[in-house]
Order: structure tokens, then sequence, then C-alpha cells
């Protein structure tokens, strides 16, 4: 699959993945003509990337994970992965909490809004909303 495709496929700018390939997240096979050609293994990659992603992992954080992957782990290596996975747990259970939270207070605001005296309820809407502000990541 050539660049336009396999962006298009995973509605990703093709820029994108010519980054992740600068970056070694992507290694797509190079023809004869220079053209990429976007395999298997590529889409397995570029998955991975964006559901890492998707989870707040940075492209630096990716690329370390992608190492422990390919290499043989040292000790200081394991105990920084270690780390930065502890550190993601902790933001996901945070973001998590705060999701929990803001469909209770969207539940409720439903059912104030939902109601015929809703001009009477738009003070503790508001009040709802701007407790979530204080609450957001």
């Amino acid at each position: 699959m050539k660049i336009k495709d396999f962006a298009s496929k995973y509605q990703i700018q093709p820029d994108t993945i010519r980054y992740y390939e600068k970056e070694s997240l992507l290694n797509p096979v190079r023809r004869e003509n220079g053209y990429r050609e976007f395999d298997e293994e590529c889409e397995k990659q570029i998955q991975l990337i964006i559901v890492l992603k998707q989870l707040g992992f940075t492209i630096k954080e990716i690329q370390q994970l992608l190492i422990l992957r390919d290499e043989s782990l040292s000790t200081e290596c394991r105990d920084t992965t270690v780390l930065l996975l502890n550190q993601k747990i902790m933001r996901l259970e945070e973001r998590i909490q705060f999701y929990q939270q803001a469909l209770k207070v969207v539940q409720t605001i439903k059912e104030l809004a939902s109601e015929v005296r809703y001009l009477e309820n738009i003070e503790d809407i508001e009040k709802l909303v701007l407790s979530l502000f204080q609450k957001d990541l």
C-alpha cells in the first residue's frame, strides 16, 4: 500500500506518516523507484502508535517502548520503562476518575435541563459545569 492509501486508511496526514518514518517508528519497504510500500507490519505498527498516542504517550516515549521490543533489556532501561508506565497508569486513573465525575455531572445537567423550569436551574447547571473545570486534567 502506498503512503496516500495508508494515511487515508488510518485517517492520518501523509506528512505525519513521513514524520513517524523519520523518527524510526515506521519502516516501510522502499521500492526500486523510491516509493514507500506499507505492508502488514507497518499496519500493526501504526495501530500500536495510534493507541499509544490515544493513551497519552509522546513520540519519545513510544520510541522508548519500541526499543524494548527490539533489544534485550538492561536494568536501567527496564527501571526507566517501569517508571514511565507507572506514571501513565496514574494519569489514566486520573482521567478515568475525571470522566466518571463528568458523566455524573452531564447526567444531572440533562435532568435539570429537561425539566420545565430550565431557567430556574441554569445557575445550578453552570455550577456543575464549573465544578468540572476545577477538576479538569
